[in-house]
Order: C-alpha cells, then sequence, then structure tokens
C-alpha cells in the first residue's frame, strides 16, 4: 500500500460526503477557485477548540454577521465580545481572539500570517490550529491532527499504545498520509471521516473508504482503539454567589478579572471557589437562600454555587461591581454558570 492510495481515497470520498459547514469553502467550490477566507478558517478553528460543530455553528454565524472580518473584530468592544461568546465556554480562547485580531489589524494589514511559525507566533494558536489554519486556508501540506484524526490514526494503523504514550505515534502516521496536493481538502476529510464515520462508539466501518486497508477493523479492534488511561475522579469546589435586585430593576454585576476561570466575562458577586468558602456579601442586606443549588462542571472538577438573593433599595451603595439597568442587562451575556444562579434568583424574586 503506497502512502497516496489512502489518501486519494479519503479525498474521493470527501469530495461526495464533505460536510456542509458555514465556514467551510465545499471541494466543489475549491475546484472552481473559490478561495477560503483565512479569517473565517481561524475564527471556527479557535471556536472548535474542546467544542462540538453543533454547539459552534450559531456562534460563528452571529459572529460573523457582527463582525464580517479581523479589522472589525479588532475595533470590537472587549465586553461585546466577551457577550457574544457567553455560552461557548473557554473564555480565554475569547481573550486570545481579541489579542490576535488587534496584532493582525495594527501590526500585519489586516492581512493573516500564512505560515506555521507566523500563525503559532499569535496568542491562542497552538501546533493544531496553526497547521490547520495553514492547510484549509492556503493548502500547505501541514499535519493537521486533532481528537477525531487521532482516533482515525489509532484505528487505520492499529496502535495499541494509551492515547498518551501514542500521540507523537499518531503525528507521525498522520503525517506519512497527508498528500501534498489539495492539502486543505484532505485535513478536513480526515476530520470528517473520524467526525461522521469513525466514531468514537460503533464506528460505521462499512461506510469507510479505509475499511479495506485498516490494520484496527482487521484485527476486530477498531471499536476500542484509541486506548486511554482511566480518568481520574474529578474533585468538587463549591462557592456563594449573591445576586441582587434594586428597586428600580437594576441588577449588581462585576466583570470578572482577565486571568482565570470565566475571565472578562460578567457575572454575579460571590465568594471563592474552594472547599470551605468565605462568605463575601457585596452589600449589606437581607440576605435570602432559595435553597438551591447551581451544578457546572468545568475541565478539571465539578462546582457547586449556593444562591444568596436580596432586594435593595437605590440608596444601596457597594464597592463590589455596578448595577446595570434592567433594560441594559441580558442574561445571555452570562456564561453558563452565571445564567443558571439568575434563573433561580430571578424566580425567587418574582415570587417573593
Amino acid at each position: 500500500m503506497r502512502d497516496h492510495e489512502p489518501s486519494q481515497a479519503l479525498l474521493n470520498w470527501y469530495d461526495a460526503n464533505a460536510r456542509d459547514l458555514p465556514w467551510r469553502v465545499a471541494p466543489a467550490q475549491r475546484r472552481n477557485g473559490v478561495v477560503p477566507d483565512p479569517y473565517h478558517v481561524w475564527l471556527s478553528e479557535i471556536m472548535l477548540q474542546q467544542t462540538t460543530v453543533a454547539a459552534v455553528r450559531g456562534y460563528f454565524t452571529r459572529f460573523i454577521n457582527r463582525w464580517p472580518d479581523v479589522g472589525a473584530l479588532a475595533m470590537a468592544d472587549d465586553g461585546d465580545v466577551m457577550g457574544e461568546w457567553a455560552g461557548l465556554g473557554y473564555y480565554a480562547r475569547a481573550r486570545n481572539l481579541l489579542k490576535s485580531a488587534r496584532i493582525i489589524h495594527r501590526e500585519m494589514g489586516g492581512i493573516f500570517p500564512q505560515t506555521h511559525a507566523g500563525l503559532i507566533a499569535l496568542p491562542g494558536i497552538g501546533p493544531y490550529t496553526a497547521a490547520a489554519i495553514s492547510a484549509i486556508a492556503y493548502d500547505h501540506p501541514e499535519t493537521v491532527v486533532d481528537g477525531n484524526v487521532e482516533r482515525v490514526m489509532a484505528r487505520f494503523f492499529a496502535v495499541t499504545d494509551t492515547l498518551d504514550v501514542a500521540k507523537p505515534t499518531l503525528w507521525e502516521h498522520a503525517g506519512s498520509l497527508t498528500p501534498k496536493q489539495r492539502a486543505g481538502d484532505y485535513a478536513q476529510a480526515v476530520m470528517d471521516l473520524g467526525a461522521t464515520v469513525c466514531t468514537p462508539k460503533s464506528p460505521s466501518c462499512n461506510a469507510c473508504p479505509w475499511q479495506e486497508n485498516c490494520r484496527g477493523h482487521a484485527r476486530g479492534i477498531a471499536p476500542d482503539l484509541p486506548r486511554r488511561k482511566p480518568k481520574q475522579p474529578k474533585p468538587t469546589r463549591f462557592g456563594i454567589v449573591y445576586v441582587v435586585r434594586r428597586d428600580d430593576g437594576a441588577w449588581l454585576l462585576e466583570r470578572r478579572p482577565d486571568r482565570g476561570l470565566l475571565g472578562g466575562m460578567l457575572g454575579w458577586p460571590g465568594s471563592d471557589w474552594g472547599d470551605n468558602p468565605t462568605p463575601a456579601p457585596p452589600v449589606s442586606a437581607n440576605w435570602q437562600d432559595p435553597e438551591k443549588i447551581v451544578k457546572h462542571t468545568f475541565t478539571h472538577f465539578h462546582l457547586e454555587l449556593s444562591v444568596r438573593v436580596a432586594s435593595v433599595t437605590r440608596t444601596a451603595r457597594t464597592d463590589v461591581g455596578k448595577f446595570i439597568n434592567n433594560n441594559m442587562f441580558h442574561q445571555n451575556d452570562l456564561p453558563t454558570v452565571m445564567a443558571k444562579a439568575f434563573d433561580i434568583a430571578k424566580g425567587w424574586l418574582d415570587r417573593n
């Protein structure tokens, strides 16, 4: 089996089965000379980091409609961008998105770098993202390896080491199959194969263009690959959030520090998150406990937040955050965990 044979078979499959994605230039369009917009490729790749295609579709479309090019994004207000990103998670991505947009706009004349080295120098762009942008936007023969590609390579080459050990080997195998021509289409094809055919559970081997040469399939172990080390249980942290509504309908909110979880996002004032959170009421009030807990899971831990609720008059004073008028506050601007707390608090306040 020569290296180019599976690559060409996969490209033939992709020509007929490519997913229709809002940021993608379809293979037929590329053959007719349509060139991918590097801004669209970059934005989609940042959004897709640790996030599903289904979750990203709507966010991508809203971002493109609101900020149609990198210059528009560079000039955007930080709070607007963070608000539009709310609910997508991993908020450092949005902060780095803005940093990169401003570097590209102000220092590079709005022109994206084309090389892997130039791309990886931008905030928020790691080796995978640099390779993906270089391949998809510019057709450079970069080796693009995400979780889908790792799974495909582990099965195709029957790599039985656990994934933590096997990653360099899987990258080498992926590189051996990357063609010099149509590299962008190939990168998207192998990701599509993993997402739609060579799926984590119950892969559709009979629909796979690589079935005949797949070593994992031949040995009957494809569904078991890649092998992973047992996951360690996540710890649980605890915290308190304070939701305050003023008698004119304004809400007390604060902008979280840029660094750390939910950095740069709007949220409710609250305690630290740990084993024994220290109460930190932001204003003197008659605090009430709705006796409901917000549960949320982050990458490395579970979080349980107790919600405290209060109503105050317009004379209330606080050194924490600021009151935002009800007509200027949008729940969708909150990260998911803070939106959950709002639902509890508003329901309690409306009933009482």
